[in-house]
């Protein structure tokens, strides 16, 4: 595993610490992370703070963002599927994709590479999430 899936994993687990859920995020452009963030859903009382989407207000206002890389401990969703496409970021790296297949495909036909590094301590930690707070990970991917 590199240093930035590492930097997510413990992104991760800050949110986790925090009561939150566990997904992190790292945004990466010339082997240097600008941005990080873990989903804040919980801790904000904010429907839409994905890992994505704090990672990428961490980052700020960056320019371009055509050679960055976004790290994710769990495949984006939609809404943060639909952040990556619109800001042009052009690869995406996800920990798993079995808890939650996210938008992997719509990626892809956007022209974003992706790559699922099928990480068992992302999975790991997802799964003792969900099977500790059910209704929260329900309530997080809208079901």
């Amino acid at each position: 595993m590199d240093e930035f899936m590492a930097s997510a994993i413990a992104q991760a687990k800050q949110g986790l610490k925090e009561g939150g859920i566990p997904i992190g995020s790292v945004l990466v452009q010339e082997g240097k992370i600008l941005g990080q963030g873990h989903n804040k859903r919980v801790q904000d009382n904010d429907p839409v703070t994905h890992a994505e989407i704090d990672c990428l207000r961490n980052a700020g206002r960056i320019g371009s963002y055509q050679n960055t890389v976004l790290y994710s401990t769990l495949m984006p969703c939609y809404l943060c599927a639909g952040a990556v496409v619109q800001f042009g970021i052009k690869k995406v790296v996800a920990g798993e994709a079995d808890t939650f297949a996210g938008a992997q495909a719509f990626l892809a036909e956007n022209g974003v590479e992706v790559i699922n590094l099928d990480l068992s301590e992302c999975k790991q930690l997802m799964s003792n999430f969900i099977k500790r707070s059910p209704q929260l990970w329900y309530e997080d991917i809208g079901q």
